[in-house]
């Protein structure tokens, strides 16, 4: 028996319908810029929040009971049963995993490995089955605590050595899974205080960990993309991956910046500081984008809440830069979001995602309709027309010798000319 026996296959009913559970704005076949809807959106359903979360937070426990939940290769193939029939009563076309949200956990990594081995194979013979495909892999770093002084910049060699040998176990998982890409996430890697911390020297760590993965991606013949994480400060007080610029400018420390991309997450670009929108397009500008953890914050709460999104306005905000930026290649849309903690139904969590694929579908088409009209680029274009001129284009080139005495002979005297951000900002509000 099913955990979602009687919830059919959710359709595109239409911006009329009533139901719970229909698509409003997601009709996967809708061309969208000369593509299907579905082609670009890429949804993907996050392994570990919506099958391993058991629905605790800083201040109590488990309030989910799953009858998957439990540590043994049973219980694993049952949570994969279930995870199928949700990706097919979605009609998802990927899902992503982290190896502790797919395999039982063993009293050695031999028997970690024999397990997540194990799991692929079933896993694989039910992506072979139902035609679902792997977003990506990822290990998971963070929870156990072995990892409570990090990963790859623990001062411990030996659990370096335990996570570089779990991330080939879990790459050549991913691989066997077809996967399109594979993440890292530095979920421990920082410092709670400088007194006990080598910056250095965890950062050099951290270099050498990443330049095996690439080299190992490289041995193996793996085609997809290397993803980072970008992640601040929670839950440590500083982490190396604070957000997308600091991340490239990682990568270029260790000769990274061809190598690769990013995974942008909402949630943890509000906790940087930033907008999503930002984070998209600093790693477009920078040529790093890769893929998106599609959630969002609670904006009275000062952590990642991981919540459905829901906002229209922030996800065509979102998904105007992924279409500047030439869409997704081997990324996709992932569902980093999980149930709140009272939410305790199967047709809740077939419900948080029917809502965050019509807020991305709605979103997508907002952007492409601001895209296609180009008031927004035009508008950028007149701002910066002078910087296109040939006198513009030498400027850059000048000395500041050269500078001053153009601006005294020219007489030069700039005057301020107005941003019209009131005015964009109206634009954007006309497709939503």
């Amino acid at each position: 028996m099913s955990y979602f026996d009687g919830i059919d296959p959710v359709k595109f009913t239409g911006t009329d319908t009533t139901t719970d559970l229909g698509f409003r704005h997601y009709n996967p076949d809708e061309t969208v810029m000369g593509k299907r809807m579905e082609d670009h959106l890429r949804f993907s359903c996050a392994w570990w929040h919506s099958f391993a979360w058991e629905g605790g937070d800083p201040f109590g426990g488990r309030t989910f009971d799953r009858p998957w939940f439990g540590n043994d290769m049973a219980a694993a193939k049952l949570k994969a049963d279930n995870a199928f029939d949700l990706f097919r009563i979605l009609g998802l076309p990927y899902f992503c995993w982290h190896d502790a949200d797919i395999r039982p956990d063993g009293d050695s990594f031999a028997e970690n490995a024999r397990n997540l081995a194990e799991i692929a194979d079933y896993i694989g013979e039910k992506m072979e089955s139902s035609g679902m495909k792997c977003l990506w892999g990822t290990a998971n770093l963070f929870s156990h605590r072995r990892f409570m002084s990090g990963a790859a910049t623990n001062p411990d060699p030996e659990v370096y050595a335990w996570s570089a040998a779990t991330v080939k176990t879990c790459m050549d998982a991913t691989m066997k899974m077809g996967g399109e890409n594979y993440v890292l996430w530095g979920g421990r890697e920082g410092y709670e205080t400088l007194l006990n911390t080598d910056l250095g020297q965890e950062a050099e760590q951290a270099g050498a960990f990443l330049n095996r993965v690439v080299e190992y991606k490289h041995k193996i013949g793996f085609k997809g993309a290397i993803l980072i994480e970008p992640k601040p400060q929670e839950p440590t007080k500083h982490q190396y991956d604070y957000d997308v610029a600091t991340v490239y400018g990682f990568l270029k420390r260790f000769g990274l910046e061809k190598e690769v991309q990013v995974n942008i997450e909402q949630g943890h670009a509000i906790l940087a500081g930033h907008s999503f929108e930002h984070e998209l397009a600093m790693a477009a500008s920078l040529g790093i984008f890769g893929s998106i953890d599609m959630n969002r914050n609670d904006y009275q709460s000062g952590w990642d809440t991981d919540q459905f999104p829901d906002n229209p306005r922030e996800a065509a905000l979102a998904y105007y830069e992924v279409l500047k930026a030439g869409g997704f290649k081997t990324g996709g849309t992932n569902f980093d979001a999980k149930l709140r903690r009272q939410s305790l139904d199967p047709v809740d969590l077939v419900a948080a995602h029917v809502g965050g694929m019509d807020v991305c579908a709605r979103g997508l088409k907002a952007a492409a309709a601001m895209l296609s009209d180009g008031a927004l680029e035009d508008a950028r274009a007149e701002r910066y027309a002078g910087w296109a001129t040939e006198e513009g284009k030498a400027l850059l080139g000048r000395s500041l010798d050269d500078i001053h005495d153009q601006v005294i002979e020219s007489d030069i005297r700039p005057e301020p000319r107005s941003g019209r951000q009131e005015i964009l900002e109206n634009i954007v509000s006309r497709y939503i």
